[in-house]
């Protein structure tokens, strides 16, 4: 029986078409090679749901990914950031191309909601927390010992340069040379890498900084060297986005003005005050330019629906009658979900009062906090020394002593760059660029990521 080359999926999040150029001659040479099309972009235009729907072929209304969190109702808690592959429901690519061939094989290298997939290869970031209060960072892996000879051969992977003030090429880096050595030695049917290095800038300066192009050219230099090694041990190749990011001009805070109305709840605690949603009327869970909210009482829908229309920054609100148009009628959606204005996006605060923020909110805490918070890349220009503090917080923890890395800003008017809205036009948003010149289509979706994945996993290169 024929067995068709391997394919790898290189996820280079925020390349857009207007991205392609001087700074990118190993995409181009791809691009010459294969053919470039824009994508057909899901809403939100945020990680988790992207993704999601790229390998199920589902808008998030079938795959329940309704933004990178939500509120779980029955826990009265906001989770962003899960891990678990459980959550994301209908059929995935690699059950689908298993169901094809037996023989099939898939490594899922950092592709969001990794742990526990059905998946033979997968490692994804993982710290562990020992019951003294520490975080420890590392890596997860299946199976077991793949994290372990992977940090073994290339060090430890350098969580400090993921997320956070210190994102930089390293940690894209070190996913590719973790995904290049993983298919070296178990050549898997389908490789996923996911390479975020272009979202820390655009995010930070803006997509219109000039300094921008080096971080492009960074980008391409590393998936560059990728590409060209899979190639020529006779891998395929598709290189896919999730979304295009836009300039910044202004920021909403959805928490605080349903606090202003008498609507949100929250307790104060050791000083600093702590939403509390399961107490709340109404609240909203904030992520990039897309904000869940949830009610505990329908009959506010309609107030709330009023307050925020009116608010500055906010485009339109969707209801029940509006959500299935945007593919978010879903139960794990809100009751009333916000979209901001081009440029607007919305942060999680819920204080009136800088005095009473959380301690979590000057440190890096993507599970802590009730909402998206792209502030986390800026150590607080505000502070003196930094860098002294820095080493400090890092000697207490060396000793053994409590310490919390509180040096984020609270000043939103520093993100420079912000996605989730659907792009204005096809070269500020997300593309696909394939190997495959003879699979060139002059339009496509998101959601036709995972049947393309499987037509070229097929034996004979055609339809699945």
């Amino acid at each position: 029986m024929t067995v068709s080359p391997p394919l790898v999926v290189i996820d280079i999040v925020g390349l857009t078409p207007a991205l392609l150029g001087a700074h990118t001659p190993h995409l181009n040479r791809l691009v010459e090679d294969g053919f470039m099309v824009p994508l057909d972009g899901i809403f939100p235009a945020v990680t988790c749901s992207a993704q999601a729907s790229m390998l199920t072929g589902l808008q998030p209304s079938g795959h329940g990914i309704v933004a990178n969190g939500w509120y779980f109702r029955d826990l009265a808690e906001i989770w962003l950031w899960r891990q678990s592959n459980h959550l994301v429901q209908g059929e995935k690519v690699w059950d689908a191309a298993r169901r094809r061939d037996e023989r099939f094989t898939c490594a899922k290298m950092f592709w969001w909601y990794n742990m526990y997939a059905d998946v033979e290869y997968s490692v994804t970031p993982r710290p562990a927390y020992p019951a003294d209060g520490r975080k420890i960072f590392g890596i997860y892996g299946n199976p077991h010992e793949l994290a372990e000879t992977l940090e073994q051969e290339l060090g430890p992977f350098p969580m400090f340069n993921f997320w956070g003030p210190a994102s930089d090429i390293r940690s894209s880096e070190w996913i590719a040379q973790s995904t290049r050595l993983t298919f070296d030695r178990h050549r898997p049917s389908l490789t996923l890498a996911y390479l975020p290095h272009l979202d820390y800038n655009l995010q930070r300066l803006g997509p219109d900084d000039p300094r921008i192009w080096a971080d492009v050219a960074a980008i391409d230099r590393v998936a560059g060297e990728l590409i060209e090694h899979v190639r020529s041990e006779g891998a395929e190749v598709m290189v896919v986005s999730e979304y295009g990011i836009e300039p910044a001009r202004g920021q909403v805070h959805p928490n605080r003005v349903l606090r202003d109305h008498g609507l949100l709840a929250v307790r104060e605690t050791l000083g600093w005050e702590l939403l509390d949603a399961g107490a709340s009327r109404a609240f909203a869970v904030a992520d990039h330019q897309v904000a869940h909210i949830y009610l505990r009482d329908p009959r506010d829908n309609q107030q709330v629906r009023r307050i925020l229309e009116g608010t500055e920054g906010i485009d339109r609100v969707l209801g029940e009658a509006e959500k299935p148009a945007w593919g978010l009628d879903h139960e794990r959606s809100g009751d009333l979900v916000a979209v901001a204005e081009p440029g607007f996006w919305f942060t999680y605060y819920y204080w009136l009062d800088d005095a009473k923020a959380p301690d979590f909110a000057r440190t890096v805490d993507i599970h802590r906090k009730p909402g998206y918070d792209p502030v986390e890349l800026f150590i607080d220009p505000g502070l003196h020394w930094p860098r002294l503090r820095i080493a400090w917080r890092l000697a207490q923890k060396k000793l053994g002593m409590r310490m919390l890395m509180d040096v984020i800003s609270l000043a939103p008017s520093l993100v420079k760059g912000t996605h989730g809205r659907l792009p204005d036009a096809p070269e500020v948003g997300p593309l696909l660029i394939s190997s495959r010149k003879d699979l060139e289509t002059g339009h496509c979706s998101m959601l036709d990521i995972k049947d393309l994945i499987l037509q070229q996993l097929s034996p004979s290169g055609g339809k699945p």
